[in-house]
């Protein structure tokens, strides 16, 4: 069972590898500069809106917004 897993595992490895190859192979004109400077910017505004998710998350689990409601 585990030396199934092995081979199935290894065998998509190979097509990640396969596809990743041929997509970066694809002939033709290589990325203008506005490109990168679009690429860049929409990294850093996912990247910023990451690291503010995870800001409010640790916020609210430091004041007990995250706690079960305690009725009386």
């Amino acid at each position: 069972m585990r030396a199934l897993l092995i081979i199935f595992l290894l065998g998509m490895l190979a097509a990640v590898g396969y596809f990743v190859y041929s997509a970066m192979a694809v002939e033709g004109e290589p990325i203008p500069t506005e490109g990168y400077v679009a690429l860049a910017l929409g990294a850093g505004f996912s990247i910023l809106v990451g690291i503010g998710l995870m800001v409010l998350l640790f916020f609210s689990s430091r004041r007990g917004y995250d706690e079960p409601p305690h009725f009386k």
